[in-house]
């Protein structure tokens, strides 16, 4: 545990002690805390499936996008106390009671360590299905490299091609060179996701990038998706998503408004123009509020009200 000493496991640096109770950005000390760990149905089909992916969502973030719909977890902090061996204990019991296909660990990138403990316990107790690390895509390297031996899939976000929005919207001017190092590296690891190449039906391995379109910043997502596109071809899988809600108020005032059909589709459409083969996309419905199921409330025993199993 001596990467919380003096914590610089994230590209913010804050080399505070969490060890002695100091907080860095992601507000968050040594004690590992969690806020709910649960088959979750509400990902990609390969990861989900029909069993669901066993998620693991932490307190804390070291992003805190303002336009998080996490945000009681990544700002509020709502979670409890966990020592990686419960942790471990939970997912081997959700393992054993409904066939979770992976364990997801979701934006663990400040408690980096217990995540790599919490492996380490469920390969001794023989649980070997894939671990999944769901991330910001703001990570350092060196992170990614440490994580060789204990992550199977790997599923960052690529937020930002603008460093300005990237800014405005989570404080990390560096975002789109540092995530996309990240990626490269983990592309290096894994190949891209191995379900995509029709040898299996759920995951096992690789990479898919997420890419969420935010409002009125289509040209932003047009310039990840090239850039992308640029650096790992039309083989890499993009998961492009249309969930976004504005659930509190920011600055930028056209985010405090859903995202429009139109906006969605013209993104799309840069995809297909570019020639992306592997594309997951979440589709715009007539009734978009539909995608309300998965809004999470952290403060429900189970968050996710439209979290069913799949038959």
């Amino acid at each position: 545990m001596q990467d919380y000493e003096n914590c610089t496991l994230c590209p913010r640096n804050c080399a505070v002690n969490r060890l002695q109770g100091k907080k860095g950005f992601c507000g968050e000390t040594a004690e590992l805390r969690i806020a709910s760990i649960e088959a979750h149905f509400g990902e990609e089909p390969p990861i989900s499936g029909t069993h669901g992916s066993g998620t693991v969502f932490f307190s804390g973030c070291a992003m805190r996008c303002v336009f998080c719909q996490n945000y009681q977890i990544s700002c509020f902090h709502v979670g409890k106390p966990f020592t990686s061996s419960r942790a471990a204990e939970k997912l081997q019991q959700l393992h054993a009671a409904q066939g979770i296909h992976n364990v997801n660990f979701v934006t663990p990138d400040h408690f980096l360590p217990h995540t790599i403990e919490i492996v380490t316990l469920l390969r001794q107790k023989q649980v070997t299905i894939p671990i999944l690390y769901n991330t910001s895509g703001y990570m350092k390297v060196e992170a990614v490299r440490r994580l060789q031996e204990y992550a199977d899939i790997y599923m960052p976000d690529y937020k930002y091609a603008d460093a300005e929005l990237a800014e405005a919207l989570s404080r990390c001017r560096d975002y789109p060179a540092v995530a996309l190092s990240a990626i490269g590296e983990m592309v290096r690891q894994k190949g891209f996701l191995d379900s995509v190449a029709g040898r299996r039906e759920i995951a096992q391995r690789g990479v898919l990038v997420r890419h969420l379109v935010l409002p009125g910043q289509e040209q932003n997502s047009m310039d990840a998706l090239s850039i992308l596109y640029g650096e790992f071809g039309p083989q890499l899988p993009i998961s492009l998503m249309s969930q976004y809600r504005p659930l509190r108020m920011v600055k930028l005032a056209e985010m405090n408004r859903p995202l429009r059909s139109e906006e969605f589709y013209r993104v799309y459409e840069h995809a297909l123009a570019l020639g992306f083969r592997n594309l997951f996309v979440q589709h715009m419905t007539a009734d978009h509020d539909d995608g309300d199921d998965f809004i999470p409330d952290f403060k429900r025993e189970r968050p996710f009200k439209g979290n069913v199993r799949k038959r």
